[in-house]
């Protein structure tokens, strides 16, 4: 992926975010590849002694417009082919993974010379371990879609043919639901993942998104339809 890729994907998420009628995302790729990380021929020319050094690719985003984003909704990857580097950095911090069989994904950039600076370090320590997380990105070796499965990184591997399908299922499950809930949930599964207190997440995740979603419509009409025994109707979020 290019700089101005990454870029571009960058005011995708954001209007994503603050699009109202917007719950769930997912993200694919076509062909073989989910995504084959940074264009590495880009990051070399970028480096020559006459090229500017301010667009040189290791100050570009670092793939933060996912692999780092923090965000407010959930993005599902449905990923249908090799996820390598940058790409393998997106998968990690999504927050459903659904994975084709025979799909593989890798941190090649110690093979490269460069590092995997795009959050996906810390966050593999959170999921997998040290050791796995050491082995997996020290290495630079594949791993194929089920034994991230048992890693615990993708929630479900399935036939390529498959695999937007599963997505779509399990973002229609998701969107049946509030809207302000989706977001005040995930934002505490987030803090949670990324700070180290538990109590401390539980406070950020009260002072802020349970605060609004207590302000808001939706909370009124789910318990209002719950008493009713009939399907809540849920408006955007507002949060």
């Amino acid at each position: 992926m290019s700089t101005a890729a990454q870029w571009e994907m960058d005011s995708v998420w954001k209007w994503y975010d603050q699009e109202p009628n917007l719950s769930v995302a997912i993200i694919t790729g076509t062909g073989r590849a989910f995504s084959a990380g940074a264009d590495l021929k880009e990051w070399n020319n970028s480096m020559a002694d006459d090229a500017d050094p301010s667009q040189r690719m290791g100050n570009a985003p670092a793939f933060k417009p996912l692999s780092r984003r923090l965000g407010k909704k959930p993005v599902i990857a449905a990923v249908n082919g090799l996820a390598m580097g940058g790409g393998c950095e997106f998968v990690v911090n999504c927050d459903l993974v659904v994975a084709a069989e025979d799909a593989y994904f890798g941190l090649p950039e110690v093979k490269r010379g460069i590092a995997a600076i795009g959050g996906a370090l810390p966050r593999l320590i959170r999921t997998i371990g040290l050791q796995r997380a050491s082995e997996f990105a020290l290495t630079g070796r594949n791993v194929s879609a089920r034994e991230m499965e048992q890693w615990g990184i993708v929630n479900k591997v399935v036939s390529k043919e498959k695999v937007v399908e599963e997505a779509v299922r399990y973002a229609k499950i998701i969107a049946a639901n509030s809207p302000d809930a989706i977001i005040c949930t995930r934002a505490g599964l987030r803090h949670g993942w990324e700070t180290a207190s538990v109590e401390r997440a539980v406070e950020w995740t009260l002072e802020k998104e349970f605060a609004e979603l207590q302000k808001g419509e939706n909370i009124l009409e789910g318990l209002k339809a719950f008493s009713e025994k009939r399907e809540p109707q849920w408006k955007g979020s507002k949060l």
